[in-house]
């Protein structure tokens, strides 16, 4: 029997502990595990880098939330990047990215993955056929894709881009973590790998940072969980811990932040102080249908351009006081930020940059009067 997202959500990999009955999984806070005997570790546990039961809970739960085979949990959205990287590619290897995909992710490519022999030409994903002519037969092995896309909330056709990358014998990851696995499900199109920054909306109470994979296929499912403990980068017992008790509410979190974001998005779109918003939800974004095929609501992101230019961007950041001003995005809290200066500025001056006037908002859950209010009072 199949359950729904929320039933998945609350049990998946989460039965009551076996000793105690236990209703919420344990924290399992240990390096190493006593062996029954040389060579015969209790359970398959030795090390804790290698296995953790609190990990594994929130491992199998991700799996089962993405529909994927494997899921993977790692110390950042970052990590679970860098080791999917160097698990399936090599030096000399091509990879084509958004073309306004997240400053991290962008840095990981220009500034290290290249240093290592890993090419990467950026491509417009919302467009089929500008990921094709940027593939290189032969040489591409990943097409990675952000949908949305941070910070310019670009939808990618999930099933288009699939059946392009497997034409080139190249696989398709796609960043999941704006639209959370509650709203979108890429391996459902034909995606092969899905990658989480679960900091954000799967975590969802900026209280944890942590990372995931989770892959469609078996074999390339356990050849990343080899990679991930032979290069370490894993995720915490406590960390895992936290991450689970955030992944309970997710339905009903996205939800209230899909409320929110569509009132907001509708206040926003049209005020004098506003040249455009960007939002998935909005008829006006070229995206919208497909988003509307592909997932099951548009998001609790949303992005616009400052009608005064870059200075009017950066004063509507500091003079809100409901919407915090920090990086980051998913949590309950509403969150804004100025991406050129701040989440990427890493992408200053290169074919990434994002226009100086974008303001990106992170909607939360709080109610969504007072968040109106205090837009408000900041667009001046």
């Amino acid at each position: 029997m199949r359950h729904g997202f929320d039933t998945l959500a609350i049990h998946a990999g989460q039965a009551p502990e076996a000793r105690t009955g236990a209703v919420i999984p344990p924290i399992y806070q240990t390096s190493t595990y006593a062996q029954d005997a040389v060579g015969a570790p209790r359970e398959g546990y030795e090390y804790s880098r290698s296995g953790n039961p609190t990990r594994d809970a929130l491992q199998e739960c991700l799996a089962a939330l993405e529909g994927g085979q494997v899921g993977l949990a790692f110390a950042s959205g970052l990590a679970a990047e860098d080791t999917l990287l160097r698990t399936v590619c090599k030096p000399g290897d091509h990879v084509v990215i958004p073309d306004d995909a997240y400053g991290g992710t962008y840095r990981l490519f220009a500034k290290v993955a290249e240093r290592w022999g890993l090419d990467y030409t950026p491509a417009k994903v919302s467009d089929p056929d500008a990921v094709r002519a940027a593939i290189r037969p032969g040489a591409t092995r990943i097409v990675w894709v952000e949908t949305p896309t941070n910070p310019l909330l670009g939808i990618a056709d999930i099933a288009a881009l699939a059946a392009v990358a497997h034409d080139a014998g190249a696989l398709l990851v796609v960043d999941n973590t704006f639209a959370s696995p509650y709203l979108q499900q890429p391996i459902a199109f034909g995606a092969d790998v899905v990658v989480h920054s679960t900091t954000k909306y799967v975590g969802g109470h900026s209280d944890v940072v942590g990372g995931a994979l989770v892959a469609a296929d078996r074999a390339l499912g356990e050849e990343l969980r080899y990679h991930q403990n032979a290069m370490g980068a894993i995720n915490g017992p406590f960390d895992a811990w936290l991450t689970l008790r955030g992944i309970k509410t997710l339905g009903v979190r996205m939800d209230r932040h899909c409320d929110n974001a569509e009132r907001i998005a509708a206040y926003l779109d049209g005020h004098a102080q506003v040249a455009q918003v960007i939002y998935p939800g909005l008829p006006s974004h070229p995206g919208h249908e497909v988003a509307a095929k592909q997932m099951r609501r548009f998001g609790g992101m949303i992005s616009f351009r400052a009608a005064g230019g870059e200075e009017h961007a950066v004063d509507i950041c500091n003079r809100s006081r409901l919407f915090v001003l920090a990086e980051s995005l998913g949590g309950v809290e509403s969150l804004i930020e100025h991406p050129g200066r701040m989440t990427h500025a890493s992408a200053a001056g290169s074919p990434l940059e994002v226009p100086g006037d974008l303001v990106r908002l992170s909607v939360g859950i709080e109610t969504v009067d007072d968040l109106l209010a205090d837009l408000e009072q900041a667009l001046g």
